[in-house]
Order: structure tokens, then C-alpha cells, then sequence
């Protein structure tokens, strides 16, 4: 490991990684990029060039990976992120730094370019991001996408009860899923103001497995758009505070309640949110995901208040 360590193409490597990445990070914090493909996918692919423009290579990829997967971890611990989202980005940059190192290979097999040591030099493939993360962001190229999740369960209980068992809850305290395990906001409880529309309702979170806070992951603050006990409960989300969640934008909050044979109510709770995070077909799978986890949650929460106010 020392001998890697003192390595000129890992050490050299090293900082190429931390002034590509660290420029990226910088400019989210600026507001001058945004979470898309030329954050994701132009820049890993231009740290892979710079990389492959080296003269000496031994262990440059492998620096570049580590120093990649560092700098993420770093976004982590003040709780910008989370570790799920860590993971698929390392998932998605790492394979397109290595696409630009092979690409830049290929390049200077068939020309006659030569390798150098020259940061002046090796900081040229960081250009085209500079130029186009404030292009992109500020001509707003990317657009919102807007996603409807629904989730649907059926109770042994009529409509109105188990409308009374959700339009406020005390405490949600059911098994969790395993994202919610891991690392996603987990709801402790929501409590409505008022039993009518305009009325306010607010929905504590606590932070992910690492945090031991009791609303460490924030709070959601719906306001209530349609109140039909025992048939609809309807909610524009006018405020948000999740943590780590700053491409995530929440919309409307539904519950639909419908009496099936029996006696019994299916229940359908749709969420609708935003997101600018892309490329979509990579991320939207994991939103979903995390939302339907989220919804699991609060059904089989439900169905444990149910057994509590209303035993059978």
C-alpha cells in the first residue's frame, strides 16, 4: 500500500480527481450546475481523458476511483446526501471515468498525441464542463419531471374507520423496509390541525440509520385540499425540510378510500413529487423504489393502529 501511495501517476492522479470532482461539488453549492448528465456523465468522462492524457498511468484509474469514492463520503458526513445516493452515483461516474481513460487511450493509439505530466495541460478536459454546467443551469436545459407513485392496501375495517386512523397519526412505529433501514427518512408521525379543508398537516421525519434524532430528517407541511371522511383525503405539499433530498420537490399527498365487499376499504395513497435528477432511466427507478418503501411503511403502520383503535 505505501508503495502505491508514493506512486507519481496515483498521487498525480489523485489531485487531478480531487480538482475535477471538488469543481463539481463546488458548483452544486454555488447553484451553477445541477444534478444532470454533464455533472454525471460529461464529468467523469473528462476526468477519464485527463487521466489517460498521463504519461505515466500504473495506478491513475485506481487513484481516480478512490480519491472519487473519498470525496463522495465527504458529501455524506454533514449529511448532504445519503448513502443510497452515494452509491448509485459512485455506480454510474466510476464506469464513465474509466469510458474517458479508455477513449483518450484509443485517441492516442491512432494520433500523434503525446502523454504529459502537465496539470496546465491535464486540466484542459475540465473545460467543457465549466462552460456547460452554467449553460445548462441557467437556460434550465433540464426540465422537472414530474412522477405519480401509488401504493394500495386492503383493511378489515370500513372506510371511515380507517380514514380516522390516518388523517392523523401520533406515532408510525411498524417494521421497516429495507431502504428505511438503511438510509432513507423514516415519517415518526403526522398530525393535522384542523378536521377541514385549509387545514394544515405536518409530517416529522427522523434522519436515516446514522442519525439519532428525533426529527433529524425534517418535516413535510401539506395543506388540505379536499376532506371527505371514509372517501378522499387530499393535500398540496406547501413546504418541505428532508434532508439531503435537494432534487426531490413534493407535490400532492392523496389518500382514496374505497368500500369493497365485506365491509372492508381498499386504501390507495398516491404521492406525486419532482425530481431534476438525470439521467432519468437511472435514477427514477431508485425514486420509485424509495417512495413505494416509504409507502409500506406507513400501510402496515396503519394496519397496526387499526388492530389498536379498533380491535375486531
Amino acid at each position: 500500500m505505501k508503495k502505491i501511495l508514493q506512486d507519481k501517476s496515483f498521487r498525480l492522479s489523485a489531485l487531478l480527481t480531487s480538482i475535477f470532482i471538488g469543481t463539481g461539488i463546488v458548483f452544486l453549492f454555488l447553484g451553477l450546475t445541477d444534478y444532470s448528465y454533464v455533472l454525471f456523465v460529461l464529468l467523469p468522462i473528462v476526468l477519464g481523458i485527463a487521466i489517460g492524457s498521463m504519461k505515466f498511468r500504473k495506478y491513475a484509474l485506481i487513484s481516480a476511483i478512490v480519491t472519487t469514492i473519498l470525496l463522495l463520503i465527504l458529501i455524506y458526513i454533514p449529511g448532504l446526501s445519503g448513502v443510497i445516493c452515494i452509491v448509485m452515483a459512485m455506480a454510474l461516474v466510476a464506469p464513465l471515468i474509466a469510458l474517458g481513460y479508455v477513449i483518450m487511450r484509443l485517441i492516442k493509439r491512432y494520433s500523434q498525441i503525446k502523454d504529459t505530466n502537465k496539470l496546465s495541460v491535464l486540466l484542459v478536459p475540465l473545460i467543457p464542463f465549466l462552460v456547460a454546467a452554467p449553460v445548462e443551469h441557467f437556460f434550465k436545459v433540464n426540465k422537472e419531471e414530474i412522477i405519480e407513485v401509488s401504493s394500495s392496501r386492503i383493511y378489515d375495517y370500513t372506510p371511515e374507520q380507517v380514514f380516522e386512523a390516518i388523517k392523523s397519526v401520533d406515532t408510525l412505529d411498524a417494521p421497516k423496509p429495507f431502504l428505511l433501514k438503511l438510509d432513507l427518512p423514516i415519517p415518526i408521525k403526522c398530525i393535522l390541525e384542523k378536521e377541514e379543508v385549509g387545514a394544515k398537516r405536518i409530517c416529522y421525519f427522523k434522519g436515516g440509520r446514522l442519525s439519532n434524532a428525533d426529527f433529524g430528517g425534517g418535516t413535510i407541511t401539506e395543506r388540505v385540499t379536499a376532506y371527505e371522511p371514509g372517501k378522499l383525503l387530499k393535500m398540496d405539499v406547501i413546504d418541505y425540510t428532508l434532508v439531503g433530498r435537494n432534487w426531490l420537490g413534493f407535490r400532492e399527498a392523496i389518500y382514496y378510500f374505497e368500500a369493497v365487499e365485506g365491509g372492508k376499504c381498499k386504501m390507495t395513497r398516491v404521492t406525486t413529487y419532482t425530481s431534476i435528477l438525470s439521467p432519468r432511466f437511472y435514477w427514477e427507478p431508485m425514486e420509485r423504489l424509495g417512495v413505494e418503501q416509504e409507502h409500506e411503511y406507513v400501510l402496515t403502520n396503519l394496519q397496526l393502529d387499526l388492530e389498536r383503535k379498533f380491535k375486531l
